[in-house]
């Protein structure tokens, strides 16, 4: 009977871990939606704990996927898409690329780098740039984090250390965010799938954690806009630099053990 009751479990997850990443996946959607990232690493490190190595990156991927397209469409008319639709072109590019090399590369090095990149330009001072420009560099950011994803799973900070100067609306910064992160994860499921990656295993779990995903969108959604621009401004640097710092040790502590 309680085999009958688990049918939806992929083989060698239990109960209490599905209802761990259920919870997660709620909670991160619910932080994303509300300062704009943090739940991509958040659900990161919950799927690193109870999932094997290998479907870590591939499901993280979908969870996301389900994330960032309830957001996108939650904040649709707040979405800049002349800055959205270049990021897609750039992002198809990382992660055809990504996908030649998603074993090849030293992760510890990867991890390091973009922490150290994501603080330059989150404290730095980012130039106003004009539109023809802004576009190519919403391009070169869609290549290099599609690129990145394939091998750290959640570049949502370094995405948004340029989306975030760029726009004057909290909400505009959220969409626009969203809208591009939605294309990145779905060229990475694609790609995984591409890769030999079988998800049909975990299509009921998905299921379920796309649902409540979209609860926690909602929840999140509600405390943005009762937030103060400037409060939202200031709890966005702090969150972002904290993941940076955290991208930063993950990436050195192999060189320390």
């Amino acid at each position: 009977m309680a085999m009958d009751f688990l049918f939806w479990l992929p083989a060698d997850l239990g109960l209490p871990a599905a209802l761990l990443i259920l919870a997660a996946s709620f909670f991160s959607s619910a932080l994303t939606a509300a300062f704009g990232l943090g739940g991509g690493i958040t659900m990161l490190a919950v799927l690193a704990l109870v999932l094997p190595v290998a479907a870590v990156i591939p499901i993280h991927g979908v969870v996301q996927l389900g994330s960032c397209l309830s957001r996108t469409f939650v904040q649709r008319r707040m979405v800049r898409w002349q800055m959205v639709w270049p990021f897609l072109l750039g992002a198809l590019v990382g992660a055809l690329v990504g996908a030649r090399f998603v074993v090849a590369l030293p992760e510890a090095f990867l991890k390091s780098v973009l922490g150290v990149f994501i603080l330059a330009m989150l404290w730095g001072k980012i130039p106003v740039l004009k539109l023809r420009v802004q576009r190519l560099v919403f391009a070169l950011i869609g290549v290099v984090t599609s690129f990145l994803t394939m091998f750290l799973g959640a570049t949502g900070p370094f995405v948004a250390a340029f989306v975030a100067p760029a726009l004057g609306d909290r909400r505009e910064v959220i969409g626009t965010h969203a809208a591009m992160m939605t294309f990145q994860h779905l060229f990475k499921v694609i790609a995984f799938s591409a890769l030999g990656f079988a998800f049909a295993a975990w299509v009921p779990l998905l299921a379920g954690l796309l649902a409540v995903g979209f609860l926690g969108t909602l929840a999140g959604s509600h405390g943005l806009s009762r937030m103060r621009e400037a409060d939202f401004r200031l709890a966005f640097r702090l969150l972002v630099s904290v993941l940076a710092l955290d991208l930063i040790r993950r990436g050195l502590t192999p060189l320390f053990a």
